[in-house]
């Protein structure tokens, strides 16, 4: 009998499309790891089934674009309603990691990433980086230059089919590495029980 997948679900908010082709990215790297499956929530509307693949999950994978400095009003109501879940450490060591996007290079993009590491981090999650050294052109893996988690870029006034290659493949490669750090972890506490 062959053991069940790693369960790695996306929970992320997006205000116009752009942080949603970063989390297609995400789940398109979990796809390509033999024995993960990915589900993806979006956190405004979030229902007690979803919190259920939350609660059940391996890896969750925090995704917002930064507003104002910050993940949106949107995730940051998420977050808050986490705290039931923390109070009961449901989420603890998960794996977990995140994504995030802007209309500046900057814009702010790392504080809203270290804002997932401090939430994961209460919940007692292991936070899974970037491992990229930085790229060089807008086709490259971390183009941004970002080691926290994935970093996107586009003009607000572009849609988000202008998002960069590069930063969709960096999402990718993000997804691809939390679903290996899942199955490692997974079979490390196997051989621990053992």
């Amino acid at each position: 009998m062959s053991e069940s997948p790693v369960s790695v679900v996306i929970a992320y908010h997006s205000g116009y499309g752009h942080t949603t082709k970063m989390a297609e990215g995400v789940q398109e790297g979990v796809r390509s790891v033999a024995g993960a499956v990915v589900e993806v929530i979006t956190v405004d509307t979030v229902t007690e089934d979803d919190w259920d693949r939350l609660d059940a999950a391996d890896a969750i994978i925090f995704g917002s674009p930064t507003y104002m400095g910050s993940a949106s009003p949107d995730f940051h109501k998420f977050a808050a309603a986490t705290s039931e879940r923390w109070y009961g450490q449901a989420w603890k060591d998960k794996v977990a990691a995140g994504f995030t996007t802007s209309g500046a290079m900057s814009g702010d993009k790392l504080n809203t990433l270290q804002y997932f590491t401090v939430l994961a981090a209460q919940h007692g999650m292991h936070w899974v980086n970037l491992d990229l050294l930085p790229g060089d052109t807008e086709n490259d893996l971390n183009r941004l230059g970002g080691w926290l988690g994935a970093m996107g870029q586009c003009p607000g006034d572009q849609g988000p089919e202008s998002m960069r290659k590069g930063d969709v493949l960096t999402a990718a490669h993000l997804g691809r590495r939390v679903a290996e750090h899942a199955l490692l972890l997974r079979t490390a506490r196997a051989r621990v029980a053992a």
